[in-house]
């Protein structure tokens, strides 16, 4: 049995060049509620299509991760109700217990650029999370960007956690951030998270010459490419900073830990805002794929 299965037209888009866009599975395996789930990852997988890019959906699937994952075995994930998060130190456990697994950012970096994949979509980064100074409490998406050269395109770190300390271990780790077609710093489920950015991008072609140079150059890092929400369909930012502090405390009342926290946090925020949230999610994951599918391109032509 391989140890990585990679889908046939994923083997095949790759060998012809065409532009292959990664896509995480967590966001309909624990990001987001059913059947939306399901839903969502079939039309980002669309949205990437429609711009002439292959979309590679990347998961665990009865313990082996695939790279391609078919509406099928989509379809399969997003309704296990024992799916388990698989980041990398995760992915040879299921080896073992033969179970279906949605890949975080760490884990699909590590699957992508091992399969030849250059640029991944997903939506919120993890990063360093409040009170990392006393409980080390840091994503291993950071690590993971550290290590392995693929562009990835995200919405900004989740918006419950601390979003200087990120961009400071961004910068202790080489990693460079890049806003596109913005100075700030994404938000998450709004524009601005309130932190400027050094380096800014202006089109896909300027981010696959970023690429193309680091690799060049020998350098081992991702690129991390800041792109906002659209402005119209991001959330009241004085508002979600409202129920960001009831969701804190709802956190601490309820003595969540570990890999809990930020799913509870995101369900919090999802239920305060009536589902508002869930739509910014959803259409900033959206944009991403597109702006993404058009970085493969780039990188192809």
């Amino acid at each position: 049995m391989a140890s990585i299965n990679v889908a046939d037209s994923i083997v095949e888009a790759l060998a012809a060049g065409k532009p292959v866009v990664a896509l995480e599975s967590t966001i309909f395996t624990h990001g987001l509620p059913r059947p939306r789930n399901y839903e969502v990852a079939i039309q980002g997988e669309e949205a990437i299509r429609a711009l002439g890019a292959i979309p590679a959906t990347i998961g665990v699937y009865k313990g082996v991760p695939t790279v391609g994952l078919s509406p099928e075995q989509i379809k399969e994930l997003s309704e296990d109700d024992d799916v388990f998060k698989a980041s990398i130190r995760d992915l040879a456990l299921g080896a073992v217990s033969k179970k279906n697994g949605g890949t975080t950012i760490a884990a699909t970096t590590f699957l992508a650029y091992k399969t030849g994949i250059k640029v991944f979509a997903t939506g919120g980064l993890g990063g360093v999370h409040h009170g990392a100074s006393e409980n080390f409490d840091e994503s291993a998406d950071l690590v993971a960007l550290a290590k392995y050269p693929i562009v990835l395109v995200s919405s900004g770190a989740k918006a419950v956690l601390d979003i200087h300390a990120t961009l400071e271990r961004f910068e202790t780790l080489s990693v460079p951030v890049v806003g596109y077609q913005t100075n700030n710093y994404p938000g998450f489920y709004v524009t601005d998270s309130g932190f400027k950015l050094g380096n800014r991008v202006d089109s896909p072609e300027e981010v696959a010459t970023i690429y193309n140079v680091m690799r060049d150059m020998g350098l081992s890092e991702a690129i991390c490419v800041g792109n906002p929400v659209p402005e119209d369909e991001q959330l009241d930012p004085k508002g979600l900073d409202v129920v960001i502090e009831k969701a804190w405390q709802a956190l601490e009342d309820q003595k969540v830990e570990g890999q809990a926290v930020t799913p509870f946090l995101l369900e919090f925020i999802r239920q305060e805002t009536k589902d508002a949230s869930l739509d910014a999610n959803v259409a900033l994951y959206f944009n991403n794929a597109r702006l993404a599918a058009k970085i493969a391109t780039a990188l192809v032509s």
